[in-house]
């Protein structure tokens, strides 16, 4: 462990659209070799379709009014803004770990103990997860396959709420070494 004094949170803005500092740090999660355009095309994109997915009515009613070029999307309908951050956010809350194992070496062993996960390590995990596991899934683009792991993870399937899982199944494994925690 360091001796210097720990390193100060820096200040991350609210994204521009939904005004939530969590959605930034999801975009940040999801960019690559720092291209933010690209990273918030793909988050919007994901957002936009889960929007399409969540609301089947005002899909209909969409293909009725074919005449008018309005589309009604997640940057115009403030509604269907929150509807959508509500999603993901649940979503965010059902991969979000609360307890996962850390490595301690007593008496020239190692043992993997159980520790409580605390609420930032908790969202960057989650977050972490879902961008991983949506990689992995066999949908055309990026924003399509992390709509499809969104909508999953927010009714409790899907790669991300697994892994999630296992990390608990390996604590609850472990118990018996919560005496050496730290």
């Amino acid at each position: 462990m360091s001796r210097r004094k720990a390193s100060p949170k820096r200040l991350i803005l609210p994204d521009p659209i939904f005004g939530s500092v969590m959605l930034t740090k999801f975009v940040n999660v999801v960019m690559q070799r720092g291209k933010k355009a690209c990273a918030e095309r793909i988050v919007y994109g994901a957002l936009d379709k889960v929007a399409e997915r969540i609301s089947p009515k005002d899909a209909a009613e969409k293909e009725k009014k074919t005449t008018h070029k309005s589309k009604d999307s997640i940057k115009t309908n403030d509604k269907l803004r929150r509807v959508v951050l509500d999603t993901w956010t649940r979503a965010l809350d059902n991969v979000r770990p609360t307890v996962e194992v850390r490595s301690r070496r007593v008496g020239g062993a190692n043992y993997q103990i159980p520790v409580e996960v605390k609420t930032d390590r908790g969202n960057a995990l989650a977050m972490r997860w879902l961008v991983r596991y949506a990689a992995l899934r066999g949908e055309k683009t990026m924003a399509l396959r992390l709509a499809a792991e969104i909508l999953e993870a927010m009714e409790n399937r899907g790669g991300a709420v697994k892994k999630r899982e296992d990390v608990h199944k390996m604590a609850k494994a472990n118990q018996a070494f919560a005496h050496y925690r730290w």
